[in-house]
């Protein structure tokens, strides 16, 4: 494809204390954030004038999806945009609880997985061509989804049976039970084969990957998102990618996910096999022989290659600290490591699971990571300005941005309306819909007219 839409999908875990102590459930501290949105929307379901979709989840944790996005550069800003604004809610929380007279502290992380086994997803959309042979794309991008970890995890420190403990690549490796399903809870699979476009059906369909982690590190998502695209475009151009299939995909992404190294031997489906480190570094040589002969085509090819080289390199000669500050899992490996070398604790001690949470805490001020951040020693792709902007302001190169001025205009003259991902309507006694079936399109004369309607005025 010439573009591409993408899109994540995040997932947040909530805790409210007072004292160190649990106060209030998820439940009820997403009644309070979700107040001011219910109200407007008249449901905890709402798309926002940037573009994007803030809901209630099951479970009654917020989740925000992006924009549409056809440049990294838009995704990024938009993923961050989105712990802005889940952060505001927490801010707005705190307000009206301490008006009915409740002291506490609440908390939003961008994690995945909590104390008490809970998980908290997040899920990459890549639109692909309706004419892919669906069953080539996963079988190529399984075992790179399950190898990817060791270069686009977030970490996470993994309880034992026996009360031990160690530190992992990956926090949602251990909730994977399958390849590719359409299926999303009851088996877990590290792509969702369902057949939900949200556009034009005939000529395109969403791969939906959700085995990834949440990543704080901008670097990180950079890597992760980029390279699965670049991998997506090699393979529709056409090129020879290997079939590296793993003998049990569950138990090879559990076995990667503990071995730090990346050079554990995972048996394959053909009878051979090979490391993590290995088949990354496959894929990479094939990626970049395909971008060697048709050359570099989007904002952030080049500086995606060239971490992904980095990445692996810095793992094959055991020099992880080398892209600390571009790797999430590294990063917070070192943090921690250190912490429990200075303090003399084992990974198992409840101090260093409350330290990890804090590097998830998306809080400017208090969160772990911010902190690293602000000490410079967290990669930025896109700046503060560029995220705050996306607070408020659709990519202005896809379909975003029909829905965002349509959503702002609504809201601006107190008109009840309803939108999802395709379709716009004003809820008046005409019922004026438009159906927006093309993602990549970021003007339409009906819109115009729709929003000519909504403010004769302007």
């Amino acid at each position: 494809m010439d573009r591409r839409i993408f899109g994540i999908e995040t997932e947040y875990a909530m805790m409210c204390t007072r004292d160190g102590r649990r106060l209030l459930s998820p439940d009820e501290v997403a009644r309070y954030m979700f107040r001011g949105i219910v109200a407007r929307a008249r449901s905890s379901n709402a798309f926002l004038p940037n573009g994007g979709r803030l809901y209630l989840d099951v479970g009654n944790h917020p989740e925000y999806a992006t924009a549409e996005c056809d440049s990294l550069v838009d995704l990024l800003a938009q993923d961050g945009a989105g712990e802005r604004i889940v952060q505001g809610l927490v801010e707005q929380a705190l307000e009206r609880m301490t008006t009915e007279g409740i002291t506490a502290s609440v908390y939003a992380f961008k994690n995945n997985v909590d104390s008490a086994g809970n998980s908290y997803g997040c899920h990459e959309n890549y639109l692909v061509a309706r004419s892919s042979d669906l069953g080539r794309i996963t079988t190529v991008l399984v075992p790179f989804l399950l190898t990817r970890q060791i270069i686009c995890g977030a970490g996470r420190i993994v309880p034992g049976l026996d009360g031990s403990a160690q530190f992992c690549l990956s926090q949602r490796a251990d909730v994977m039970w399958e390849g590719a399903s359409s299926a999303t809870t009851r088996s877990r699979p590290m792509i969702n084969t369902r057949d939900e476009p949200h556009a034009d059906s005939e000529h395109y369909r969403r791969l939906h990957v959700i085995v990834g982690d949440s990543n704080m590190n901008q670097a990180t998502t950079m890597l992760k998102v980029g390279s699965t695209d670049l991998l997506l475009r090699t393979l529709e151009a056409g090129a020879h990618l290997p079939d590296l299939i793993p003998l049990s995909p569950p138990k090879a992404i559990r076995v990667i996910s503990r071995d730090l190294t990346g050079t554990e031997l995972v048996p394959l489906a053909s009878g051979s096999a090979m490391s993590a480190l290995q088949i990354q570094r496959e894929y990479f040589r094939r990626v970049a022989d395909h971008l060697d002969k048709v050359g570099v085509s989007r904002p952030l090819d080049a500086e995606v290659l060239a971490l992904w080289d980095r990445a692996l390199s810095a793992l094959e000669r055991d020099d992880p600290e080398a892209v600390a500050g571009e790797i999430d899992w590294i990063a917070k490996y070192r943090l921690l490591r250190r912490h429990a070398q200075r303090h003399d604790l084992g990974w198992s001690d409840p101090r260093m699971a409350q330290l990890e949470l804090a590097y998830h805490d998306i809080d400017p001020d208090r969160g772990l990571f911010a902190s690293v951040q602000r000490r410079g020693g967290a990669a930025r792709v896109v700046g503060p300005d560029q995220i705050e902007a996306a607070v408020t302001v659709p990519p202005q190169t896809t379909r975003a941005r029909l829905r965002g001025a349509f959503v702002e205009a609504a809201q601006a003259h107190g008109r009840d309306y309803t939108v999802d991902w395709s379709h716009m309507r004003l809820n008046d006694i005409a019922q004026r819909t438009v159906l927006c079936k093309d993602p990549f399109a970021a003007c339409d004369a009906r819109i115009d007219r729709l929003l000519a309607s909504i403010d004769p005025a302007g």
